[in-house]
């Protein structure tokens, strides 16, 4: 598909990206991307609101594919270690699939307007949320320790995960899958619960 044959919508996001990565989000106007795009502004604002909206909308895409796929592992049988191991690596393997996406939002974020910051919080505040239940229903169960709060195990793992556009890179000895392997086993590892002391 060439660059004239790709959607509008997809074309503007694609070189936002691009944009926003090589001369920073502040740095780049509209006017550029819409340049490199190819189109005029008033097809860009036919799809998106602003520029912050493009920014957005360059996390926001790969926010909902993460929520969609930990929905799965969520709501899928078996025992709740098994799904949040597989929650967990799956997270990093989409983070690493994304990285440049993510390095552009979170370099970005303190600049976006106030109301378009509040969306963005709420949005990564529900899928939290929803990892944390995993966690909750472990603990509930006994088969995670209970006397770490849910809350701060998952702002604990997600903060590993955040960083990972600081140092990372896909040309390194370990692949998205395997990295997230290591992730999900630390973080079932540090929920394993206290082994008694034995008997002196």
């Amino acid at each position: 598909m060439t660059q004239d044959q790709e959607p509008v919508r997809q074309r503007l996001l694609s070189e936002a990206t691009r944009l926003f990565a090589e001369r920073g989000f502040e740095s780049t106007s509209v006017q550029e991307v819409v340049s490199a795009a190819g189109v005029t502004k008033g097809a860009m604002y036919h799809y998106f609101d602003s520029k912050d909206d493009l920014l957005h909308e360059i996390y926001g895409r790969v926010l909902r594919l993460q929520m969609e796929r930990l929905t799965h592992f969520a709501d899928s049988p078996g025992p709740v270690a098994e799904r949040l191991h597989s929650a967990a690596a799956d997270v990093v393997t989409t983070t690493v699939d994304n990285l440049d996406d993510f390095k552009i939002f979170f370099r970005s974020m303190h600049l976006l307007a106030p109301d378009t910051s509040k969306v963005v919080r709420a949005e990564r505040r529900h899928y939290h949320e929803r990892f944390r239940d995993l966690v909750t229903e472990g603990q509930r169960e006994g088969t995670f320790r209970d006397d770490i709060p849910a809350d701060i195990v998952v702002d604990f793992f997600f903060g590993s995960v955040h960083h990972l556009g600081t140092w990372y890179s896909p040309k390194g000895a370990l692949s998205g899958p395997e990295l997230g392997a290591y992730f999900a086993d630390l973080l079932l590892a540090s929920l394993r619960p206290n082994q008694p002391a034995p008997p002196a």
